[in-house]
């Protein structure tokens, strides 16, 4: 016996309602992203989700870039959410440099507007990056303009340790992975469009460790990102 389409949304209205609202929730207001790589190592981890505040600068059409109204600018040092400029894939970076800023690497020693960044080293650790294979890693306190993180160093590795200098235009920004070694950021794929950013990470919400055994990091749950 075949059921009547109208009857069918009628029995099901409340499970459709549901699903339209959580669409629209993960698309408009807020999201939550794991994250596969190491490329924000030591900020991120491999495994961690993230959640993200969709409306931290913008109001969009939901499922689109269009965006219907600015409510916030994105400032250096917000980890961020976006497509990459060069295929659409959705990535996880750190803003560095915003628009009319001059931003370039030096030996891997980041200037910003001609003011070199400083550096603390924090300590040395071993860094997988492939299975079975380890480097030397060193983390740091960058710090510049009154902001403070850590970053990490692969000394070992080939990597892109020089750039620029290069001027952000409008609506564009620069981004770096805390990985510095080992990130492909806006070094490698661009400028960033602002209409591309999908929103800022503010926490780790769940994380378990997916090199291993999935095993939970009780420690990273709530995380907050800075």
């Amino acid at each position: 016996m075949k059921i009547p389409v109208a009857a069918w949304f009628r029995e099901n209205r409340s499970f459709l309602l549901f699903l339209v609202g959580f669409l629209f929730f993960r698309t408009a207001i807020a999201d939550w992203n794991p994250v596969p790589s190491g490329s924000m190592r030591p900020t991120i981890l491999e495994g961690d989700v993230v959640f993200v505040d969709r409306v931290a600068y913008d109001w969009k059409l939901p499922l689109t870039d269009l965006s219907l109204r600015r409510v916030g600018e994105p400032q250096r040092g917000d980890v961020v959410t976006f497509g990459s400029p060069r295929d659409g894939t959705r990535l996880i970076k750190r803003i560095v440099a915003v628009p009319g800023d001059t931003v370039e690497l030096r030996a891997d020693r980041l200037i910003l507007n001609g003011q070199p960044a400083d550096y603390a080293p924090v300590e040395e650790v071993a860094e997988a990056i492939a299975p079975g294979v380890e480097v030397r890693g060193v983390r740091a306190v960058e710090a510049w303009g009154g902001q403070r993180r850590i970053v990490q160093f692969l000394p070992e590795i080939r990597a892109r340790r020089d750039f620029g200098p290069v001027v952000v235009p409008a609506d564009r920004f620069f981004m770096m992975g805390d990985n510095r070694d080992n990130s492909e950021d806006s070094r490698f794929i661009g400028l960033v469009p602002r209409r591309l950013i999908i929103g800022q990470a503010h926490r780790v919400l769940v994380s378990a460790d997916i090199t291993g055994h999935w095993a939970p990091r009780w420690d990273r749950f709530a995380a907050p990102l800075r």
